[in-house]
């Protein structure tokens, strides 16, 4: 081993996005002193990696299927946690949050500058003194998101951490002509189908992507994006009034003023009636 090489940082990268986790590791290979030792896509394969590596440093998403971030963090052993930097895609509440605690983070999508300054820092602190350090400022993040004193990580391991903190927004990608978009589901107003195209409203704009209603259901956020024709799904937040037309069908309004139909083979699905 050259004097070089023992310095290498041991890097492992969770997040369940694919394309996150290539794009994260695509900057890191071009950092010298990084050294990926594993990816993992779930926070059961992120435990048995860091177990199995034993990374210095571990890129950790907080929102992900099954265990998140901080489920993650609460089953790791205290004498040997490495440096965590979490990925984040909360709003600007949380991430003051973070802020306030000292705890380093990432805002998702990653930013170049900002991923260099938070390795610097990393840099400058990876030791003892600074791991306990973090590991009490973790205790006093997860503390404040959910309203009770939290002073040990004993108490933590009591705790279920899953409902401490905010949900990402889902986000829908938007795949069209070699580009991706990718749109909050919440700010998606309706989606219409043309075709074998779907037209997505958001935000005042139109994308079109081509999926069929069937294979886009799928991927939507059915707590708000639901179905209310055969050719129509609409965000129910958006739902400004609601007048009843012929035959047991509705029109719906929605807050910029559109109209959509209700037909009555989704009426009793929809949430509005529930």
């Amino acid at each position: 081993m050259t004097a070089d090489s023992q310095h290498l940082l041991k890097t492992l990268i969770v997040d369940d996005e694919s394309l996150a986790r290539r794009g994260l590791a695509h900057r890191l290979k071009n950092i010298a002193d990084i050294e990926i030792v594993g990816e993992a896509n779930n926070g059961r394969e992120a435990l048995t990696l860091i177990e199995e590596k034993s990374p210095d440093l571990v890129f950790l998403d907080i929102q992900m299927p099954g265990i998140n971030g901080f489920e993650v963090v609460q089953q790791l052993d205290i004498k040997t946690m490495p440096v965590i930097l979490f990925l984040t895609a909360y709003d600007e509440y949380a991430v003051q949050a973070f802020e306030a605690n000292a705890l380093d983070y990432i805002l998702k999508p990653i930013d170049e500058e900002r991923l260099h300054q938070v390795l610097e820092k990393v840099r400058d602190n990876l030791n003892q003194k600074r791991a306990l350090i973090q590991k009490r400022q973790l205790l006093e993040l997860v503390s404040q998101f959910s309203g009770e004193t939290i002073s040990s990580f004993a108490e933590l391991e009591e705790k279920n951490v899953a409902d401490l903190m905010p949900k990402e927004p889902s986000r829908l990608a938007i795949r069209d002509a070699g580009r991706t978009t990718w749109v909050n589901q919440e700010d998606i107003e309706w989606i219409d189908a043309a075709g074998d195209y779907m037209c997505v409203q958001a935000n005042g704009t139109t994308y079109i992507m081509r999926k069929t209603m069937k294979e886009l259901e799928k991927e939507l956020d059915e707590s708000i994006l639901q179905r209310i024709h055969r050719s129509t799904i609409v965000n129910i937040k958006h739902v400004r009034e609601m007048e009843s037309h012929i035959n047991g069908e509705y029109f719906l309004t929605l807050m910029s003023g559109h109209r959509v139909k209700l037909s009555r083979t989704y009426k009793d699905k929809l949430v509005l009636f529930k």
